[in-house]
């Protein structure tokens, strides 16, 4: 008579072969979740640079030129001297203050660089206004000779009158979210035409 034979089952669960598959979706789900991160992380850093861009890049001043004007004027053996001064209104368009620093006002008579005037360093305040003047002394400066023309009477006026270039300069830095600082230039260049009898100003043109 056969005895019946006992079947026993390990329960040794090195051998379940469900194990690597149940890890191998662990490992995927968590690549998934790197990858969604990474693209969420990216997403906000581009959306920060847009913002930035569109609402808080730095733009350089505004330089308004109101007027100049010659307090004293004078010519004298071929040769002019004069005081200089201009009035302008510098706007700040950032939400954030303007230092500047470095700037100046330069005069170019006849194509050549008769000198320049530094400004003094200050601030404006975030969307503020302020007026400034800057002053320059010229003595004994050879006048340029005449053309041509004017001395034929063809355009006599060309002759009563010269014209000379102002170049101003405001630079400066504007501080951004109130962490990063970032320089600023602006440039306004204007010509003056005086007449040279008088010392009256005839034209201004910027």
């Amino acid at each position: 008579m056969t005895e019946p034979q006992i079947h026993h089952r390990s329960n040794n669960n090195n051998h379940n072969p469900y194990n690597v598959s149940t890890k191998s979706r662990i490992g995927r789900t968590n690549l998934a979740s790197c990858a969604v991160a990474t693209v969420f992380l990216l997403a906000i850093a581009a959306a920060s640079v847009a913002v930035y861009f569109f609402l808080f890049k730095p733009k350089p001043p505004l330089i308004a030129v109101n007027a100049v004007q010659f307090p004293t004027f004078s010519v004298a053996n071929g040769t002019v001297n004069f005081e200089f001064f201009q009035f302008v209104t510098v706007t700040n368009p950032n939400r954030d203050e303007f230092s500047h620093y470095d700037s100046s006002l330069q005069l170019v008579y006849s194509g050549a660089p008769v000198g320049t005037v530094f400004i003094p360093a200050g601030r404006i305040g975030g969307r503020g206004r302020q007026k400034m003047s800057a002053k320059f002394d010229l003595q004994k400066y050879p006048l340029a000779l005449p053309s041509r023309a004017a001395i034929g009477g063809v355009d006599a006026a060309v002759a009563d009158t010269m014209v000379i270039e102002t170049r101003m300069k405001l630079v400066g830095r504007v501080r951004v979210l109130r962490v990063f600082m970032h320089r600023v230039e602006s440039k306004v260049k204007c010509g003056v035409t005086i007449e040279l009898t008088r010392g009256t100003v005839q034209g201004v043109r910027c």
